[in-house]
Protein backbone atom coordinates (compact mmCIF):
# COMPACT_ATOMS: atom_id res chain seq x y z
CA UNK A 1 0.00 0.00 0.00
CA UNK A 2 1.30 3.15 -0.87
CA UNK A 3 0.39 6.80 1.36
CA UNK A 4 -1.78 8.36 -1.04
CA UNK A 5 -3.64 5.15 -0.88
CA UNK A 6 -4.25 5.35 2.82
CA UNK A 7 -5.42 9.28 2.18
CA UNK A 8 -7.88 8.36 -0.42
CA UNK A 9 -8.95 5.84 1.77
CA UNK A 10 -9.50 8.24 4.89
CA UNK A 11 -11.55 10.73 2.52
CA UNK A 12 -13.93 7.48 1.15
CA UNK A 13 -14.52 7.35 5.08
CA UNK A 14 -12.51 4.30 5.74
CA UNK A 15 -9.49 3.70 7.99
CA UNK A 16 -7.17 0.30 8.51
CA UNK A 17 -6.29 -2.04 11.37
CA UNK A 18 -4.64 -4.81 11.89
CA UNK A 19 -4.92 -7.78 13.98
CA UNK A 20 -1.63 -7.39 15.91
CA UNK A 21 1.69 -5.83 15.67
CA UNK A 22 2.35 -8.87 13.80
CA UNK A 23 0.40 -9.52 11.13
CA UNK A 24 1.46 -9.44 7.85
CA UNK A 25 -2.60 -8.27 6.57
CA UNK A 26 -4.39 -4.76 7.23
CA UNK A 27 -8.00 -4.91 6.62
CA UNK A 28 -10.37 -1.95 6.25
CA UNK A 29 -12.96 -0.52 8.67
CA UNK A 30 -16.07 1.47 8.41
CA UNK A 31 -18.37 0.84 11.88
CA UNK A 32 -21.95 1.65 11.27
CA UNK A 33 -21.40 4.04 14.37
CA UNK A 34 -18.27 6.63 14.61
CA UNK A 35 -16.74 7.97 17.14
CA UNK A 36 -16.24 11.71 17.04
CA UNK A 37 -14.90 14.94 19.43
CA UNK A 38 -17.63 17.76 18.27
CA UNK A 39 -15.02 20.32 18.40
CA UNK A 40 -16.94 23.31 20.25
CA UNK A 41 -17.43 19.83 22.74
CA UNK A 42 -14.81 18.97 24.38
CA UNK A 43 -15.24 18.26 28.25
CA UNK A 44 -12.58 19.56 30.35
CA UNK A 45 -13.04 18.85 33.81
CA UNK A 46 -12.14 21.15 36.27
CA UNK A 47 -9.25 19.08 38.03
CA UNK A 48 -7.90 18.37 34.19
CA UNK A 49 -8.28 22.20 33.92
CA UNK A 50 -6.26 23.20 36.66
CA UNK A 51 -3.47 20.19 36.12
CA UNK A 52 -3.25 21.79 32.54
CA UNK A 53 -2.34 24.74 33.94
CA UNK A 54 -0.24 23.81 37.31
CA UNK A 55 1.41 20.62 36.05
CA UNK A 56 4.93 21.22 35.38
CA UNK A 57 5.04 19.39 31.51
CA UNK A 58 5.53 20.76 27.77
CA UNK A 59 3.71 20.69 24.89
CA UNK A 60 5.07 20.12 21.69
CA UNK A 61 4.30 19.70 18.14
CA UNK A 62 5.55 17.59 15.28
CA UNK A 63 9.10 17.16 16.83
CA UNK A 64 8.82 12.94 17.62
CA UNK A 65 6.30 11.58 15.67
CA UNK A 66 7.38 8.06 15.07
CA UNK A 67 8.27 7.97 18.94
CA UNK A 68 4.70 8.90 19.08
CA UNK A 69 3.06 5.79 16.81
CA UNK A 70 5.82 4.00 19.05
CA UNK A 71 4.34 4.69 22.35
CA UNK A 72 0.80 4.26 21.03
CA UNK A 73 1.85 0.76 19.97
CA UNK A 74 3.72 -0.25 23.40
CA UNK A 75 0.80 -2.29 24.64
CA UNK A 76 0.34 -5.50 25.39
CA UNK A 77 -2.50 -5.43 22.03
CA UNK A 78 -2.29 -3.02 19.34
CA UNK A 79 -3.33 -2.78 15.82
CA UNK A 80 -0.55 -1.05 14.95
CA UNK A 81 1.72 -2.94 12.76
CA UNK A 82 4.78 -2.53 10.99
CA UNK A 83 3.21 -1.30 7.90
CA UNK A 84 0.95 0.86 9.03
CA UNK A 85 3.07 2.08 11.61
CA UNK A 86 6.13 3.22 8.27
CA UNK A 87 2.69 4.01 6.37
CA UNK A 88 1.78 6.64 9.35
CA UNK A 89 5.71 8.06 9.25
CA UNK A 90 5.26 8.27 5.51
CA UNK A 91 2.46 10.49 5.66
CA UNK A 92 3.88 12.41 8.17
CA UNK A 93 6.83 13.23 5.66
CA UNK A 94 4.32 14.30 3.46
CA UNK A 95 3.04 16.83 6.21
CA UNK A 96 -0.98 14.92 6.43
CA UNK A 97 0.19 13.32 9.67
CA UNK A 98 0.67 15.14 13.06
CA UNK A 99 1.67 14.23 16.82
CA UNK A 100 1.12 16.45 19.39
CA UNK A 101 3.37 15.77 22.50
CA UNK A 102 3.72 16.10 25.87
CA UNK A 103 7.12 16.23 27.62
CA UNK A 104 8.27 16.06 31.33
CA UNK A 105 11.75 16.39 32.74
CA UNK A 106 12.92 16.21 28.89
CA UNK A 107 11.52 13.14 28.32
CA UNK A 108 7.98 12.07 25.88
CA UNK A 109 5.62 10.80 28.16
CA UNK A 110 2.26 11.05 26.47
CA UNK A 111 1.19 12.18 23.41
CA UNK A 112 -1.67 11.88 20.60
CA UNK A 113 -1.53 11.57 16.60
CA UNK A 114 -3.58 11.46 13.74
CA UNK A 115 -4.13 12.30 9.65
CA UNK A 116 -5.11 15.61 8.70
CA UNK A 117 -7.08 16.08 5.17
CA UNK A 118 -8.56 19.68 4.91
CA UNK A 119 -10.80 20.83 7.50
CA UNK A 120 -10.63 16.74 8.87
CA UNK A 121 -8.64 15.64 11.64
CA UNK A 122 -8.72 11.73 11.82
CA UNK A 123 -7.31 11.04 15.47
CA UNK A 124 -5.18 7.53 15.50
CA UNK A 125 -4.50 6.66 18.83
CA UNK A 126 -2.99 8.33 22.09
CA UNK A 127 -0.63 7.20 25.06
CA UNK A 128 0.69 8.21 28.39
CA UNK A 129 3.51 7.18 30.76
CA UNK A 130 2.04 9.46 33.42
CA UNK A 131 -1.64 10.20 34.41
CA UNK A 132 -3.61 12.57 32.14
CA UNK A 133 -0.34 13.19 29.67
CA UNK A 134 -2.94 11.84 27.12
CA UNK A 135 -5.82 13.74 27.98
CA UNK A 136 -3.42 17.20 27.95
CA UNK A 137 -2.21 16.35 24.88
CA UNK A 138 -6.13 15.53 23.63
CA UNK A 139 -6.91 19.65 25.05
CA UNK A 140 -3.60 20.75 23.12
CA UNK A 141 -4.94 19.03 19.40
CA UNK A 142 -8.41 20.15 20.30
CA UNK A 143 -6.71 23.84 20.64
CA UNK A 144 -5.17 23.56 17.77
CA UNK A 145 -7.74 22.31 15.92
CA UNK A 146 -10.30 25.35 16.77
CA UNK A 147 -7.51 27.79 15.74
CA UNK A 148 -6.84 26.16 12.15
CA UNK A 149 -9.99 26.07 11.19
CA UNK A 150 -11.44 22.43 11.46
CA UNK A 151 -14.33 20.86 11.17
CA UNK A 152 -14.11 17.60 12.33
CA UNK A 153 -12.22 15.20 14.98
CA UNK A 154 -12.88 11.72 14.26
CA UNK A 155 -11.95 9.02 17.09
CA UNK A 156 -13.10 5.76 14.85
CA UNK A 157 -14.70 5.03 17.90
CA UNK A 158 -15.19 5.72 21.17
CA UNK A 159 -13.90 4.11 24.62
CA UNK A 160 -15.04 5.49 28.28
CA UNK A 161 -12.01 7.55 28.71
CA UNK A 162 -12.68 9.43 25.24
CA UNK A 163 -16.68 9.73 26.28
CA UNK A 164 -15.21 11.54 29.67
CA UNK A 165 -13.91 14.12 26.86
CA UNK A 166 -16.86 14.26 24.99
CA UNK A 167 -17.02 11.89 22.79
CA UNK A 168 -19.66 10.72 21.02
CA UNK A 169 -21.21 8.26 18.41
CA UNK A 170 -22.86 9.17 15.76
CA UNK A 171 -24.81 6.99 12.40
CA UNK A 172 -22.18 6.35 9.33
CA UNK A 173 -24.64 8.54 7.41
CA UNK A 174 -24.13 11.18 9.95
CA UNK A 175 -20.51 11.04 9.82
CA UNK A 176 -20.44 11.27 5.97
CA UNK A 177 -22.11 14.43 5.73
CA UNK A 178 -20.05 16.18 8.58
CA UNK A 179 -16.71 14.16 6.24
CA UNK A 180 -17.69 15.91 2.93
CA UNK A 181 -18.06 19.07 4.69
CA UNK A 182 -15.21 18.89 6.35
CA UNK A 183 -13.37 17.77 3.17
CA UNK A 184 -14.72 20.91 1.47
CA UNK A 185 -13.24 22.69 4.23
CA UNK A 186 -9.52 25.02 4.46
CA UNK A 187 -7.68 24.27 7.63
CA UNK A 188 -3.99 24.73 8.85
CA UNK A 189 -2.71 22.26 11.64
CA UNK A 190 0.15 24.63 12.61
CA UNK A 191 -1.66 28.20 12.87
CA UNK A 192 -0.97 28.24 16.20
CA UNK A 193 2.57 29.07 17.49
CA UNK A 194 4.78 26.13 18.85
CA UNK A 195 5.41 28.26 22.05
CA UNK A 196 1.37 28.97 22.52
CA UNK A 197 1.08 29.46 26.27
CA UNK A 198 -1.13 26.58 27.59
CA UNK A 199 -3.53 29.02 29.33
CA UNK A 200 -4.05 30.07 25.69
CA UNK A 201 -4.57 26.22 24.45
CA UNK A 202 -7.04 25.90 27.58
CA UNK A 203 -9.12 29.01 26.38
CA UNK A 204 -9.55 27.69 22.96
CA UNK A 205 -11.07 24.78 24.00
CA UNK A 206 -14.58 25.03 25.53
CA UNK A 207 -16.56 23.93 28.54
CA UNK A 208 -15.24 22.68 31.82
CA UNK A 209 -17.11 21.37 34.94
Amino acid sequence: MRPLDLLRAYAMGIFPMADDRNSDEIFWINPTERGIIPLDGLHVSRSLARDFIKREFGVRTDTCFSDVVAGCADRPETWINAEIYDLYGELHKLGYAHSVEIFQDGQLVGGVYGVSIAGAFFGESMFSRIPSASKYALVALVARLRAGGYRLLDTQFVTPHLITMGAIEISREDYHRKLANALQTPAEFDRLPADTPRQVLLQLTTQTS
